[in-house]
């Protein structure tokens, strides 16, 4: 049986925009709207239209998005599935003084996505790299989820088996800030169950559809919110989930929490290494751990005598 041959790459042909007075050449990563097509930037406009080539997932949603705002720059798609194949001559043309936009679906490129692997091939070429700032899933997520803001870490989306979700969790729970996460509708209401389980009842807030007709916010404790996305059909549309971070004094384990952990672990490990598995596991000072290792392994009470 012949082998059957791979297809050939075949870009637009070069253009020459930027000698009319557009974009510099190199990359600038561009941010498109999460769903109302008017939040968009001018600057994020002039981009598209200036450039010589938009780099795209999928040209039919970024056709869409031509439409609306009349821009007629030829584009090519670029995603996980072709990027490494087609990265090197990318970098070739933008080294020759062209000039491209990076954008996604929605929102800012790079959050959830491989982008980042060409802007940091652009990097090591020495080819410029700018950002044409906007619409942001994570950002609008955040600011209406009534949650604090001062610190926040996006956790993207879980694994989609309980125990790998159940395992990312546990890594998350001493994060002392407010988590963001992706989430598919039809997982929602286990996932939401396996972080009132793992993270405590913590806040939340469900955000769906946003920018969109029938944005919906929904907030509550982890486990209400399970409760009632798990027994109603799985919700339609792009789901972000807002959670509480810990809170150190509402979560401090009780006093025989903390030395049972601790007992059990000094069995097998030192008074060092019993204070770092601990301390992790009950999202608890290393500090307040380690005094009561010492006092619990009879070390404190030698120094004081001694």
């Amino acid at each position: 049986m012949a082998r059957k041959q791979r297809k050939e790459i075949t870009f637009p042909p070069a253009g020459s925009k930027r000698a009319g007075g557009g974009e510099r050449s190199g990359l600038i990563v561009v941010a498109t709207p999460i769903g109302n097509l008017a939040d968009i930037t001018l600057r994020a406009l002039e981009a598209l239209r200036e450039v010589d080539l938009i780099l795209c997932e999928d040209s039919r949603v970024t056709a869409k998005l031509a439409r609306a705002h009349g821009i007629t720059t030829p584009f090519f798609a670029y995603h996980e599935h072709n990027a490494d194949r087609v990265r090197p001559a990318l970098i070739e043309r933008l080294k020759h003084g062209e000039s491209m936009a990076l954008v996604s679906d929605a929102g800012t490129p790079l959050v959830s996505d491989p982008g980042y692997k060409l802007v940091r091939a652009c990097h090591v070429a020495g080819i410029p790299v700018t950002v044409a700032p906007g619409p942001s899933a994570v950002l609008g997520a955040l600011v209406v989820a009534g949650l604090p803001t001062d610190r926040f870490f996006f956790a993207g989306f879980p694994p989609p088996t309980r125990a790998g979700r159940r395992a990312a969790l546990a890594g998350l729970a001493a994060v002392p800030g407010t988590l963001v996460f992706f989430e598919s509708p039809r997982r929602l209401g286990e996932s939401l169950a396996d972080m009132a389980d793992v993270l405590g009842d913590r806040p939340a807030a469900v955000v769906r559809e946003l920018t969109k007709l029938f944005e919906e916010v929904r907030r509550g404790g982890l486990a209400e919110l399970a409760a009632g996305y798990g027994a109603a059909e799985p919700p339609k549309g792009e789901i972000v989930v807002v959670v509480g971070g810990r809170d150190a004094a509402a979560e401090a384990p009780a006093a025989d929490t903390l030395d049972r952990h601790l007992e059990a672990a000094l069995k097998r490990l030192s008074v060092r290494d019993a204070t770092a598995e601990v301390a992790a596991a009950l999202g608890v000072p290393r500090r307040q751990v380690y005094e009561r290792a010492l006092a619990l392994s009879g070390r404190g009470k030698a120094n004081e005598d001694g």
